[in-house]
């Protein structure tokens, strides 16, 4: 269902985000142009099978997610991972998660759920008893719902050495000073929490330690930072950075589109449009028409008529460059052989001029790889529209009548949903005249994000009657109850069933810290 009239869910008007707060996000769209946020719509058509989160835009954004589509489609190795913090019984707003991972491992990925026990101590300071008492829930509803544990993975941050090893590796690139950009951390901050950041960036990058996979993260738009900075943390470790450049002389990330532009209308100004030279592309520049230059500002337009006019008679030529970031002589050395073709090589980096940009990244990471480092390839994100609280706001763990949780009884679960509020109007007779406001309602948030499952008929229809005035809040709220009912005792004896295969997993379900 991708209705415009979705784009807006009630909360908070702010659209600051925050990891560990509690506002939702009343205006999605504008994380796309704030954030870097791309509208998931634009990768729909190419996903096979979409999930019914994605085909109702409850999914509704992306971060280079198209790099998983490429993996998912040619049937190459991809990972998915989400953790779950155990501040209080798993709700339906978990449920989410939990069927975005299920979905992509549906699709062949690597797997994998995390308990983040770490977090929840140091960020909301529950105790380890606290802790424990949740862990083993998220574990039985996630594979109550189709978690496959012998083609996945669990495990919780403070087992797991692997994963700890990592977030100090990637400690050493990470400061004081971003986090406070990032996350307001100050001087009052504990270093716990600052630690359990860093230990969220190593669970993002984890399902890469073996090989170098693209890895998507399903996550609210709250948690974002998270995943900007190990994007950044995952191109920090990498031995080589590679850019695109047309000369011997370096060009900033905003000049070098505007060389390119250059470049591209050699034929207007090049004596030897085979061969411009760069001071021929600084004069076209000096010269050339707003519709040019509109798109840059003035410092960059000065910045790169002067480095080309440096560049005097040297040809303007396209080609792809390899920085040493971090490699080992014996790294670089064999990045160098292992280039085909003709090859430029000076102090620190390489040039190469027959080489497409995938060929060149693969041969990279391959060279990084078979010499120790990570060869992390950035992790990419989607992100799902907040469930609003049965009280309206967001719906918490930490505010019980706000949710249902996956282990209320049925009858009990029945009971939150005849009590929800609605977007039904005054009377009976308004609702008939004006229809009711769906796109306001936590009732009908419960058909189209749980209840009614794979069944896009029943969404659209129930949407359609509400704003229709045919449907009455009465009876929609009885229909929702008893189906919310079905779905509890079903989960709930699919969860007695799960107790069987996480006793056989792996998992250390008491934490020895507990005391």
């Amino acid at each position: 269902m991708n209705d415009d009239s979705h784009d807006e869910t009630p909360g908070a008007d702010s659209v600051a985000l925050d990891p560990w707060g509690s506002s939702t996000i009343s205006d999605y769209r504008s994380l796309f142009e704030e954030f870097g946020i791309e509208a998931f719509e634009d990768v729909l058509e190419s996903v096979p099978a979409p999930h019914y989160l994605m085909r109702r835009a409850i999914i509704f954004g992306h971060r280079d997610y198209r790099r998983v589509l490429d993996a998912m489609r040619e049937d190459e190795p991809f990972a998915a991972l989400s953790g779950f913090m155990p501040t209080g019984d798993p709700h339906i707003g978990h449920k989410m998660v939990f069927d975005e991972i299920i979905w992509h491992q549906q699709q062949g990925a690597d797997a994998y759920g995390l308990i983040a026990d770490l977090e929840a101590h140091a960020a909301r300071g529950l105790s380890w008893d606290e802790i424990d008492e949740h862990a083993e829930d998220y574990l039985l509803s996630l594979l109550a719902l189709g978690f496959d544990a012998d083609e996945g993975t669990l495990y919780r941050q403070s087992t797991n050495r692997e994963l700890q090893d990592l977030a100090f590796e990637l400690g050493a690139d990470a400061n004081l000073s971003e986090f406070e950009a990032i996350y307001g951390f100050d001087g009052e901050t504990d270093v716990s929490h600052v630690q359990s950041v860093v230990t969220q960036m190593a669970d993002i990058l984890y399902p890469q330690l073996e090989e170098p996979k693209p890895t998507v993260i399903p996550v609210g738009p709250d948690q974002d930072p998270h995943m900007r900075l190990a994007r950044d943390l995952a191109e920090r470790t990498r031995f080589f950075k590679m850019t695109e450049a047309f000369a011997s002389f370096e060009l900033g990330d905003d000049e070098r589109p505007l060389v390119a532009r250059a470049h591209d209308a050699r034929g207007e100004y090049a004596e030897d449009p085979d061969t411009p030279r760069c001071e021929e592309a600084a004069e076209w520049l000096r010269s050339a028409d707003a519709d040019v230059l509109d798109a840059y500002d003035d410092s960059t337009v000065e910045s790169a008529i002067e480095k080309l006019e440096n560049g005097g008679m040297e040809p303007l030529r396209p080609r792809l460059r390899f920085f040493d970031r971090r490699a080992t002589d014996e790294a670089f050395d064999a990045l160098v052989d292992a280039i085909d073709g003709e090859k430029r090589v000076f102090e620190g980096h390489v040039d190469v001029f027959e080489m497409d940009r995938e060929t060149a990244e693969d041969l990279a990471v391959a060279v990084e790889v078979d010499h120790g480092g990570y060869g992390f390839v950035p992790p990419s994100s989607i992100y799902h529209r907040f469930m609003t609280g049965l009280t309206g706001g967001k719906m918490s763990s930490s505010i019980p009548a706000s949710h249902i949780s996956l282990l209320d009884d049925p009858g009990e679960g029945y009971d939150k949903v005849k009590a929800a509020t609605t977007g039904g109007r005054e009377t009976a007779e308004k609702q008939r005249e004006l229809g009711g406001e769906a796109d306001d309602c936590p009732v009908y948030e419960l058909y189209a994000y749980l209840l009614a499952g794979d069944d896009d008929g029943l969404a659209e229809e129930v949407y359609s009657e509400c704003v229709g005035g045919e449907r009455l809040c009465g009876g929609c709220k009885e229909q929702a109850a008893e189906l919310m009912e079905e779905f509890l005792a079903d989960h709930q004896e699919k969860r007695e069933e799960a107790r069987e295969v996480l006793d056989d997993l792996d998992v250390e379900l008491d934490s020895a810290r507990a005391r």
